[in-house]
């Protein structure tokens, strides 16, 4: 969907070629250089005459020698159904994560991957084969759709398989995956040379896909913190099988006790549930608000280094802009591992959200002030001097941010109990899609309002750092598994105290729980008489 150089090539009335070119520029958004201009005249007229034209002559820059603009000639007044186009797809996402998260934690994860794998291959090889954009937009819709239930369902999976010490490492070897993908993006496009064929390439691999119901279990823990007892019990003498374990050598009596469960009800919770509680709607509400942040302010950082109207653009190379991005995501994952390992989760977010709205704040203030200086005629200072220091600003606010945005919906996955993760999941990776949705609502409006796009977002990181001080460590932590034990993880301060300080705050041993959520007697069996409304023993 890259809007590539597009100009207008006449025929005389026998069909020869004049040989008249008129090039015209088209508005490129942040992801990539632009080519100069063909070198031939251009004829006099304005607008109205150029896109009257009837052929037009194309330059793709990403390899490709046809891309969607180009087959059906989506150029002047047709121009706006390419950004049609990306919203289809983005929206996809946003709806997608919103509902295949509810559907996740009613009937499981196992099928929401499966039937997502099936329709994905089938609307995306569809796509394909679109006869026109408005079939191709449609497509692309239900395309992100099933995308959004992939990626949330094997989110959920990867979180709840993995042991404490291992979760932030397997997510961070998924991402790195993730990025070996997007650096082979440019070399198989150069391959295939036509979108068709790299959209059926893109999409064939999915097929793999289907073997995941094979080889990947049900959540064990989705299945027990539902009380789906009997296809726990299933599960387990499954492993136990496979294992080649001997059943009665089960020393702590799982599988008794499961069989005197059995007759249990199961109880499934909906999202929608987490608005009744103290604590945990706040969390999701802080993290959705920074996964919000991190991803649109990304766009703005981007726009700043590739050049605001294409005047401070770093490289004149496509590839070169185009892994220059990818370097730089790439670099953010690498540094999430030893920044999240030694500060924990929501240290590392901090830390993080505290350089990208820097970055965004010096970019705005400062700059405007090298410009006002940089007019003067003995300050000795250059636009060029003002355009380094934009880069410099933009590689770190697009550091920082890409952190901050994965750091957001990581840190969600582990606050969020068992019952309603996919639903938490859900709100933050919709949060996310919101995010990327800035990008070609301001490339509709001609980067108009850019400057107040960017303004907005950087008090947004300001609002982000204080909040993210209420929010708990889950570092080490046991995943929670209901919503009473999502309400217990209680923000812990980021020092620990010295040894015989009070401790500010309450451990959650001392914490009285106003909820409602667990039983009257439960409550009174687990604080002493002499407890004040405080949660604190009396003198």
């Amino acid at each position: 969907l890259d809007q590539p150089d597009f100009w207008c090539r006449e025929a005389d009335g026998q069909g020869n070629w004049s040989g008249t070119l008129t090039p015209i520029h088209a508005n490129h958004s942040g992801n990539g250089s632009i080519f100069p201009p063909p070198g031939l005249p251009t004829p006099a007229g304005g607008n109205a005459s150029e896109c009257g034209c009837r052929e037009w002559h194309y330059r793709i820059r990403a390899g490709l020698v046809q891309n969607v603009v180009s087959k059906w000639d989506l150029v002047c007044d047709s121009a706006w159904k390419v950004h049609i186009a990306k919203f289809s797809l983005l929206v996809g996402l946003i709806f997608g994560h919103l509902i295949t998260g509810c559907i996740a934690d009613w009937v499981g994860r196992r099928p929401v991957l499966l039937f997502s794998v099936i329709f994905i291959l089938i609307f995306g090889l569809t796509v394909a084969l679109s006869v026109n954009v408005t079939m191709f937009s449609t497509l692309r819709f239900f395309e992100g759709f099933c995308l959004a239930g992939i990626v949330l369902s094997l989110y959920a999976l990867r979180i709840e398989l993995c042991p404490p010490g291992h979760r932030f490492m397997i997510t961070m070897v998924a991402s790195f995956i993730e990025m070996a993908g997007q650096f082979l993006m440019p070399g198989l496009a150069a391959l295939c040379r036509d979108w068709q064929v790299l959209q059926a390439v893109i999409i064939c691999p999915f097929l793999l896909m289907l073997f995941y119901w094979v080889i990947f279990p049900e959540s064990l823990r989705w299945l027990m913190a539902t009380q789906q007892f009997e296809a726990s019990k299933e599960l387990i003498l499954q492993f136990t099988h496979k294992n080649r374990m001997n059943t009665e050598s089960d020393i702590k009596g799982v599988v008794p006790e499961l069989e005197k469960e059995i007759t249990r009800r199961p109880k499934k919770v909906c999202i929608i549930k987490v608005v009744g509680t103290r604590n945990l709607w706040k969390n999701i509400v802080v993290l959705c608000v920074n996964s919000l942040t991190g991803y649109g302010i990304h766009h703005c950082f981007a726009k700043s280094m590739m050049g605001h109207e294409a005047k401070m653009a770093i490289t004149h190379n496509f590839y070169a802009d185009y892994y220059t991005m990818a370097g730089i995501a790439l670099a953010s994952c690498l540094a999430m591992c030893p920044v999240v390992g030694f500060l924990g989760r929501r240290g590392g977010l901090l830390l993080f959200m505290i350089l990208t709205a820097l970055a965004s704040l010096l970019q705005l203030g400062l700059l405007n002030l090298i410009g006002k200086y940089s007019q003067l005629p003995d300050s000795g200072m250059s636009d060029s001097v003002k355009d380094k220091f934009s880069v410099a600003f933009s590689i770190v606010g697009m550091f920082s941010s890409h952190a901050v945005g994965s750091l957001s919906v990581f840190f969600c996955a582990e606050i969020t109990p068992t019952v309603i993760r996919g639903g938490g999941l859900g709100l933050v990776l919709a949060s996310a899609g919101f995010g990327r949705l800035t990008a070609p609502i301001m490339e509709l409006h001609n980067q108009k309002g850019y400057f107040l796009h960017h303004v907005i977002f950087a008090c947004c990181t300001l609002i982000c750092i204080i909040c993210i001080l209420l929010l708990p460590e889950s570092k080490n932590q046991n995943l929670p598994e209901n919503i009473p034990d999502g309400e217990h993880y209680t923000r812990q301060p980021l020092l620990p105290h010295k040894k015989g300080e009070q401790p500010l705050l309450l451990t959650n041993s001392e914490l009285k729980d106003y909820s409602g959520l667990h039983d009257s007697a439960a409550v009174s069996d687990g604080i002493s008489e002499n407890t004040t409304a405080n949660g604190m023993k009396s003198m």
